[in-house]
């Protein structure tokens, strides 16, 4: 989708590839309706609504600051109950807020706190800042990627280079044993379906937590089944569609004058000029991303993105002669829940494509039980884990938790931004146990 500012060793990827991220003043539509909707480009009635709830919410995020190992895993939702926080400012704002842009989904109200927190606080994570008046800033600065495609189609080609062999279509059916001297693994080619015991020095598995377990099958240690186990994940259906008549049915697509609150300052009132488009190079409200929740449980939502506002290929397309169709995707979130979806509402001749995944829960006992065991698996049986899943579902962290598994593979680190050399340290303290800056010493010493 995007990226916010703290993605640097994504961004240096992309850039080392010749794809610079280009900027994009984000904006969001929440809800549907006068008593549903809000929204970070111009005043609302919700928002004032809950203007009491919003500045409160400042002293929430100090208190937790202040007691995180205490109740930094507490569920958010006990947590808004016990600071009398308003059911709607929990149910409307603070929900659709964290479940579309940390990817919680609907388990959102069993995020610990302490994430939450930390998601407006600490400068290695924070998303945005905390805004006492409006809770999200006005147009914070965003980032999106160039074709994908050619990106990673150039980076493989850069990789090839280097001596590393790609093998697609080929499957590893399990672990047959690990020792202090390498690893056996059972491989298929799904080409040919040969398949073929093989022998390796390490064992990286850059798969989600339960693919993991079924790799390694009966060949994973009791810490193993302890930890990855307890990763809960979700399976989302992804539609990337056309339907116009689809979007503007269920959220706020364009800026009506009864959506917009009386504006209250100068501010508010050049907000409400440029939503309504009515400045000289103002493109008015065009959100990006949207959450719509459900009548029966508003607590579970779906979101959707306007790919056509954002993406800057697709923002190029429709500025071009004649415009072009928009491009939209929904995300279905929890088959579990799938008799709440409005998927069957899409036009199904307007549909591009259709993708299932699998998505990371962060239940609070993902923080008590995951994360903390993580450097305790990491390095064992000469197996290492990599992936978002392993704190949160960033691909930041995606990235890093790979750079993390080549450094302790003999990879150097190389030092770019003093930003992303701290935030590598302390993943690599959290994920793998090891300080930085000491396994830096014993390398200069070593190659001495």
């Amino acid at each position: 989708m995007a990226a916010i500012k703290i993605f640097k060793h994504t961004f240096n990827f992309f850039n080392e590839q010749g794809f610079p991220p280009k900027e994009v003043q984000l904006q969001v539509s929440f809800g549907k309706g006068h008593d549903e909707f809000w929204t970070n480009v111009f005043p609302s009635t919700l928002v004032q609504r809950y203007a009491s709830d919003i500045k409160r919410f400042g002293l929430f995020l100090r208190v937790i600051k202040w007691t995180l190992p205490i109740l930094g895993l507490v569920p958010i939702s006990i947590m808004l109950r016990l600071f009398f926080f308003s059911r709607g400012f929990g149910d409307k704002m603070v929900y659709p807020l964290i479940a579309l842009f940390l990817g919680t989904g609907n388990q959102t109200a069993n995020v610990p706190c302490g994430i939450v927190e930390r998601l407006f606080d600490d400068p290695n994570m924070k998303l945005w800042d905390y805004d006492s008046a409006t809770l999200l800033p006005n147009l914070p600065t965003m980032y999106t990627f160039d074709n994908l495609g050619r990106c990673y189609q150039s980076w493989g080609d850069s990789l090839k280079t280097r001596g590393v062999n790609f093998r697609l279509h080929t499957e590893v059916c399990s672990v047959l044993s690990r020792s202090k001297t390498g690893v056996k693994l059972r491989i298929k080619d799904c080409v040919n379906g040969t398949v073929t015991n093989e022998d390796f020095d390490e064992l990286v598995l850059c798969t989600l937590a339960d693919e993991s377990l079924k790799i390694l099958g009966e060949m994973s240690s009791w810490r193993e089944r302890l930890v990855l186990g307890g990763a809960a994940f979700y399976d989302d259906v992804t539609v990337t569609h056309s339907d116009k008549d689809y979007f503007k049915k269920h959220y706020e697509t364009e800026f009506r004058d009864e959506l917009c609150a009386k504006p209250k300052s100068e501010t508010q009132r050049q907000q409400v000029v440029l939503a309504n488009g009515a400045e000289g190079e103002s493109e008015g409200f065009r959100p990006m991303y949207f959450t719509y929740s459900y009548k029966r449980n508003p607590r579970l939502i779906e979101m959707s993105f306007n790919c056509s506002n954002y993406q800057h290929q697709l923002v190029e397309g429709r500025r071009g002669q004649g415009g072009s169709e928009p491009v939209y995707q929904t995300i279905f979130l929890d088959e579990n829940h799938q008799s709440l979806w409005t998927i069957h509402e899409i036009d199904e001749s307007r549909i591009i494509k259709r993708n299932s995944w699998h998505q990371l829960g962060h239940r609070w006992q993902h923080y008590l039980r995951v994360v903390p065991g993580m450097m305790f698996l990491n390095g064992k049986n000469k197996t290492l884990f990599a992936g978002s899943w392993t704190l949160v579902n960033m691909h930041e962290l995606a990235c890093v938790s790979g750079i993390a598994a080549a450094y302790r593979l003999g990879a150097d680190y190389p030092r770019f931004d003093n930003f992303a050399t701290s935030f590598f340290a302390k993943y690599l303290f959290m994920s793998h146990g090891l300080l930085f800056s000491r396994e830096e010493s014993k390398r200069k010493r070593r190659d001495k």
